[in-house]
């Protein structure tokens, strides 16, 4: 299992995934991870490669999460400098974030559907 300190300071996380959130997010990315070794054929260059697929999966998971709750931030102001920007338009849908969650395990591991 992957841990908050690897997540910081190998993966680069950049504190993205609250503490408090991480275990939770991780154990959910290590189950999608998982059901991939069941289907695919999946194996990965480096020792460190599956927990970096792992890190990239809870990000994606915990995007879509706060995107889903309306908490994605649209407007900052620091003192009298203000920035606003038009709320993207994302596609949260099951079927995307399973793509999305595909892909950030493609990043670091190499899946194929195998043959023979």
């Amino acid at each position: 299992m992957v841990d908050y300190p690897f997540y910081i300071d190998r993966y680069c996380g950049d504190n993205a995934i609250p503490f408090e959130e991480f275990s939770r997010l991780t154990a959910r990315a290590q189950a999608q991870l998982d059901r991939y070794k069941r289907i695919y054929t999946v194996t990965a260059p480096d020792a460190d490669s599956e927990n970096m697929a792992v890190c990239a999966m809870a990000d994606a998971l915990y995007y879509y999460e706060t995107a889903q709750s309306g908490e994605l931030v649209t407007s900052s102001s620091i003192g009298s400098v203000s920035s606003s920007r038009q709320a993207p338009q994302i596609d949260i849908s099951p079927k995307a974030q399973a793509r999305e969650l595909y892909r950030c395990a493609c990043l670091y591991l190499d899946i194929s559907r195998g043959c023979g």
